[in-house]
């Protein structure tokens, strides 16, 4: 018997050792597959190294890219946020899309989803031309690109890192601090609190308010030039005052009860007091105008049988710049007041680490390709070492053998029929 290997206690002779392993075992088991890749290791062991050889090539050739992060915390642990989120929930305008909002728990969540919409998303893509750099026709496919380009990730800490992967560094970077502007630009537009909606309606009607006052000051010139009267005095300037400061108080609960309305409903305590507030103001103001004083002298409004024309027309004037004046102080104030509630209540996203210019790759990993296409290089070997054997296994039979040799033959004259 010449050399051989041992497997077992059976000593396998160099003729055995050249036949089909199965030929020599009629079980497929796992033992015979070891045995045949073991027989066979310098095929594995070629493919093994021809795979690891593409997989350093089509690490080099892909093109790198970079991530950039920027990390921002949250509003929710200042005072009061609790209560903020709460109203961004519960704001009228903002539709379902809000009140899904308002149900998350998790602050950290809501400003991630503030960030994944389509409006940021489309800002996003208008400000650094992404449809151009992704090689993309549709918006819906840019949009599509840029979320896959990149990630929003709540840490346990409450800290949200924005992470920009792209194959430009300086527009990775450029573009993780763009979303902390864009979320500082949609966190101002979508936080309507109260106050900020009251600031906003009084901001609005104290600048027609300024107008108007203006136009009253203008008009009472006028006539002061023309007629060159004297103003009213003693009781009658005091009473004209009254009634301008009456209707300026009605104007401004007026004001204010069309801006509760827009939040409060018929039955709110608040809507109910100014009600009633206006009515008594309203029923005051016409005991003042329809009044006369008790001595006989002039009312503040005197009927055109007592005073001449131009007299009443500078009463009139003068009544009107002083009620303007009174209406605009009343919103001014109203408007400073809302303004100072909406600083207090407004949230604030803290920046803690903006993006800086990333200077190591993080795509392709050349460690995990190689190691990637070794392991396919090696179970390309295996497979083909174990269908090869199983192949000689199948030919080692007559019978196959000779169907195989019919099929060739056949083929083959068929072949030199054709040609």
């Amino acid at each position: 018997m010449g050399t051989g290997k041992v497997y077992g206690s059976h000593v396998l002779t160099e003729t055995e050792l050249q036949e089909p392993l199965v030929a020599r075992e009629g079980k497929f088991t796992l033992i015979r597959v070891g045995r045949v890749i073991l027989l066979r290791k310098g095929l594995v062991a070629l493919c093994l190294l021809t795979g690891s050889v593409l997989g350093v090539i089509s690490s080099l050739l892909i093109k790198p890219s970079y991530t950039a992060k920027a990390t921002f915390l949250p509003p929710s642990s200042s005072p009061g946020s609790s209560a903020l989120l709460g109203q961004l929930g519960q704001l009228g305008g903002l539709g379902g899309a809000a009140g899904a909002l308002g149900a998350l728990k998790d602050p950290g969540a809501i400003y991630i989803g503030i960030l994944e919409s389509r409006t940021v998303a489309d800002d996003m893509i208008a400000q650094f031309h992404l449809q151009n750099v992704y090689k993309t026709k549709k918006l819906s496919a840019t949009e599509k690109a840029l979320a896959n380009h990149t990630k929003f990730i709540p840490g346990k800490d409450t800290l949200v890192t924005i992470s920009v992967a792209d194959v430009d560094p300086q527009r990775a970077a450029d573009m993780a601090n763009a979303y902390l502007k864009a979320l500082s630009k949609q966190n101002d537009r979508l936080a309507l609190t109260e106050a900020a909606q009251r600031r906003s309606f009084f901001g609005q009607q104290l600048e027609k308010e300024k107008n108007l006052l203006a136009d009253a000051e203008v008009d009472f010139a006028r006539i002061e030039r023309q007629t060159g009267l004297i103003h009213p005095s003693g009781q009658e300037q005091v009473q004209l005052t009254a009634i301008a400061q009456t209707r300026a108080a009605i104007s401004s609960r007026e004001t204010q009860l069309t801006a509760l309305s827009q939040g409060a409903t018929a039955e709110n305590p608040d809507v109910i007091r100014l009600t009633s507030e206006i009515s008594g103001l309203k029923e005051q103001l016409r005991r003042l105008e329809n009044s006369t004083q008790k001595d006989g002298g002039l009312a503040p409004v005197l009927p055109g049988s007592q005073a001449p024309g131009l007299t009443l027309e500078s009463v009139r004037s003068e009544r009107e710049v002083k009620y303007q004046e009174a209406l605009y102080e009343l919103l001014l104030r109203q408007y400073e007041s809302a303004q100072l509630d909406a600083s207090r209540s407004a949230p604030l996203v803290q920046i803690v680490d903006e993006a800086i210019v990333p200077d190591q790759k993080s795509w392709p990993p050349r460690t995990l390709f190689v190691l990637l296409f070794a392991f396919l290089g090696a179970s390309v070997g295996m497979a083909w070492a174990v269908m090869s054997d199983n192949w000689a296994r199948k030919m080692s039979d007559p019978n196959t053998a000779a169907e195989w040799q019919a099929l060739l033959d056949a083929a083959v004259r068929i072949r030199s029929r054709k040609n």
